[in-house]
């Protein structure tokens, strides 16, 4: 990870790790080739050059008990949170930090460039109040609801995120369509800010929690990452740490030189 400077701030990272999850109940700590979910996550995480320091947020006492084990570092939050986002900012009120990372607990094959793609422009620029990523996705996946799209206008500031078909193509096929990556980067002061709002309408509808954000009439810019399409891959069902190993074990085989 890299070293606190003045001129930037410190940068911390938070790793939401929810035990409850109501699709697939501790998948954060359910095992992927040897480790732990969280563990994979944290590993890759801590490779960030842009991070000064990189925690756990967890529900559970079990989760705080199994990041310590692989040494990492875990804070207990309340489990009433709604969000990964309510749990980070409670992490945060009382700790010394400028920009914060909300860093998924459901993507053992992160990779850390991803998390400095999104840091950077907030390093750049102090008027940037919140960050996130997106990738340019195939006709396969546009009718996916579980893949969330994003337009942006022309500074690439989001417009809209969607579980539909975001743009619609009426007239042109030949068209872009990207997903929203959720990683999110914060200034502490907003990200307590946003924290305390009311869930919006169309938070709620579209069960994004992004969408609080522009409905209150903020801004958030989208960086287009250019990491693989396999970093994003999120676990959301036990089938899905099969086709995790199965990638992890190709990456073995070609780091491997097989």
């Amino acid at each position: 990870m890299g070293n606190s400077e003045i001129s930037r701030g410190r940068i911390v990272g938070i790793i939401p790790a929810r035990y409850g999850s109501s699709r697939f109940e501790g998948k954060v700590l359910a095992d992927i080739a040897g480790k732990p979910m969280i563990q994979w996550v944290y590993e890759r995480a801590h490779q960030s050059k842009t991070l000064d320091e990189l925690f756990v947020a967890v529900d559970d006492p079990r989760v705080q008990s199994r990041v310590e084990q692989f040494g990492g570092k875990a804070v207990l939050t309340a489990a009433h949170h709604k969000s990964g986002t309510d749990r980070i900012a409670e992490v945060v009120e009382k700790m010394p930090a400028d920009i914060v990372v909300n860093i998924q607990g459901d993507q053992p094959l992160i990779d850390p460039n991803m998390i400095d793609e999104a840091v950077q422009p907030m390093i750049d620029n102090p008027e940037i109040q919140m960050s996130t990523l997106k990738r340019e996705i195939e006709k396969d996946e546009f009718d996916d609801t579980g893949v969330v799209k994003v337009v942006v206008d022309d500074q690439d500031f989001a417009l809209y995120f969607s579980r539909s078909l975001i743009p619609y193509p009426r007239y042109d096929e030949n068209i872009r369509v990207f997903e929203h990556v959720g990683l999110y980067v914060y200034r502490k002061d907003f990200l307590l800010k946003i924290s305390k709002m009311p869930q919006g309408y169309l938070e709620k509808i579209e069960s994004l929690e992004q969408l609080r954000v522009l409905e209150k009439g903020y801004r958030i810019l989208v960086v287009e990452t250019k990491m693989d399409r396999l970093a994003g891959i999120s676990v959301d069902t036990p089938e899905d740490i099969k086709k995790v190993e199965k990638i992890l074990s190709r990456m073995k085989g070609i780091s491997d030189g097989r």
